[in-house]
């Protein structure tokens, strides 16, 4: 996600500028600040559907936003050339998150997806090999888009609290990005990394890791449960999806892009939107499955 970014980004290598912005109450308004709410809302509406239903249709929508996402990987790394490595990671993908769904219960089948997923690394080092075209980087697509999304499924399909421990995820990480946005455009000040990310600030950090802590607290005493444990969860996503989205800077950076891609009207790529969540599911996914953390276990103190 890009909202800890206070000001207009730079032009990047398709020679594309950024949009003529007016101030409002210090903020940089463009034609983006309509779109971002109105897309960002869209998808957060359709995410809480899938999430809700879970099964079969949580698994569908995760893997159609890997798929999207891997092609954007793809495409950063190897240029025109990247179909097949595309028709490789969407297989991958869309196979992991249904046997995930699928074999998650059963203790022998459980290792299925995994395997997926490393079939498909190896095709594409394959693939790449033969291209000549950034091998390290296809073969650890899986790991960097695969792995969240089977992250993801298995956490939701967990059958005590799996709906509320993802939903409470996607509110810090949502939270974050709208607190660090307006926290970086109202307070500037020291930048964050400047090296690596130019515009994020040390306020737009703060301030999204705030946000983050007060929406999954406040979720959490809706659902009667410990707000205490709300704030450090929310807090701890925010900070892990913030590392997301420094790493995918320095993504883009290396490879001379401003966005990921234009698919999603004021936020960029796919990869642009989730780039916290894909650090910030693996990370969940150990905490509650591997060490049985359930942060609702307790109620209010």
């Amino acid at each position: 996600m890009s909202g800890l970014s206070n000001t207009a980004p730079v032009q990047d290598r398709t020679g594309s500028g950024p949009r003529p912005a007016r101030k409002f109450l210090g903020f940089d308004v463009t034609l983006d600040w309509l779109m971002r709410p109105l897309f960002g809302f869209g998808l957060a509406a359709i995410a809480i559907a899938a999430t809700w239903y879970g099964g079969f249709w949580f698994a569908l929508f995760i893997a159609v936003g890997g798929a999207a996402a891997a092609r954007e990987w793809h495409r950063m790394f190897a240029g025109s050339d990247y179909f097949w490595l595309t028709v490789v990671s969407v297989a991958g993908i869309a196979a992991a998150a249904g046997t995930e769904v699928l074999f998650l219960s059963n203790a022998r089948l459980a290792v299925v997806p995994w395997l997926v997923l490393a079939l498909a690394a190896i095709l594409h080092l394959l693939l790449s090999t033969r291209r000549n075209a950034g091998t390290f980087w296809h073969g650890v697509s899986m790991l960097y888009i695969g792995v969240p999304v089977v992250s993801l499924v298995a956490i939701r399909e967990q059958p005590a609290n799996g709906v509320w421990e993802l939903l409470a995820l996607f509110f810090a990480v949502w939270a974050t990005d709208t607190g660090a946005l307006i926290a970086g455009n109202l307070l500037r000040g020291p930048k964050l990394w400047p090296a690596l990310s130019p515009n994020k600030t040390w306020s737009g950090a703060i301030g999204g890791a705030i946000a983050g802590a007060l929406a999954t607290a406040i979720l959490f005493l809706i659902l009667q449960s410990n707000p205490w444990h709300g704030a450090l969860l929310g807090l701890c996503a925010s900070v892990i999806g913030q590392l997301g989205d420094l790493f995918e800077s320095f993504l883009k950076r290396r490879v001379g892009r401003k966005n990921s891609g234009s698919l999603i009207p004021g936020h960029g790529g796919v990869l642009d939107r989730i780039d916290s969540m894909l650090f910030v599911a693996p990370v969940a996914a150990f905490a509650f499955l591997a060490l049985n953390i359930d942060p609702f276990a307790l109620g209010v103190s």
